[in-house]
């Protein structure tokens, strides 16, 4: 081997070892469509955490000193609004994990597209949702974790009807629960004082949420929701989250 060679081989491990390999060598963000997602890596737990509705800044500010002091990685989407732009249109960006769901919302958000145009964007929509969900899941055995903050038209009295098990703690706050994918992970959150939902089995409808592709493919996921503003009590359940499952 030469000197240069040689030499060249130093400078690139020295870097290396100032740079931090993984971020030298992972993406700092990953997109699909209009949907730019910041990757936030911290240590080698198996948690994943995910934000993606932009609007919903109480679950951002929440995740983002969260991933501060806890292992994991996090992906927070980086505009500001509940949809994002896709060929000059728009979609709710938990709608884009399956082409059913996805079409549903296209054409519920675009009503003036024609079928063409809805077509190639379900058709770019398909070119990189597998990269996508690739990177948000979890590895073997890990955990997802999605933080929403939520409005008054919707609360865990939408999602406890179509659930397989609830655990109704604080029927008074509604707006504030966990819905998990995962029996046992339901049954460690039951013990909280606060309110849980199962969806282990996919409801009939397919709306493209990342929670029905986690239920699909057996992925355990838990989507905490909070009402906007609320961030000490998010932060608690977060916390009690991060505790209670490995």
């Amino acid at each position: 081997m030469s000197r240069r060679a040689e030499w060249s081989r130093r400078e690139f491990l020295a870097y290396g070892s100032i740079l931090g390999w993984l971020p030298f060598f992972r993406p700092r963000h990953i997109r699909l469509a209009g949907a730019t997602f910041r990757v936030i890596r911290n240590g080698r737990s198996k948690h994943r955490y995910l934000l993606i509705h932009g609007n919903e800044e109480t679950a951002r500010e929440v995740l983002i000193r969260h991933m501060q002091a806890h292992e994991g990685v996090a992906y927070a989407i980086q505009n500001h609004t509940r949809n994002v732009t896709l060929d000059s249109g728009q979609i709710d960006p938990n709608r884009m994990f399956s082409r059913v769901g996805a079409e549903a919302n296209l054409r519920k958000l675009n009503p003036d597209w024609t079928p063409d145009r809805i077509q190639s964007a379900l058709g770019e929509l398909d070119r990189g949702r597998e990269k996508l969900v690739h990177a948000m899941l979890p590895p073997e055995g890990g955990l997802i974790i999605a933080l929403h903050n939520n409005s008054e038209g919707y609360s865990v009295e939408d999602e406890a009807p179509i659930s397989d098990a609830r655990s109704l703690r604080e029927p008074s706050n509604p707006h504030a629960f966990y819905l998990c994918t995962d029996p046992e992970d339901f049954r460690i959150l039951s013990a909280s004082g606060y309110n849980v939902v199962l969806q282990q089995h996919v409801p009939q409808e397919d709306d493209g949420s990342l929670s029905r592709l986690a239920a699909r493919r057996g992925v355990r996921y838990v989507n905490l929701e909070v009402g906007q503003g609320h961030r000490g009590r998010q932060k608690e359940m977060l916390d009690w989250l991060e505790w209670s499952l490995k």
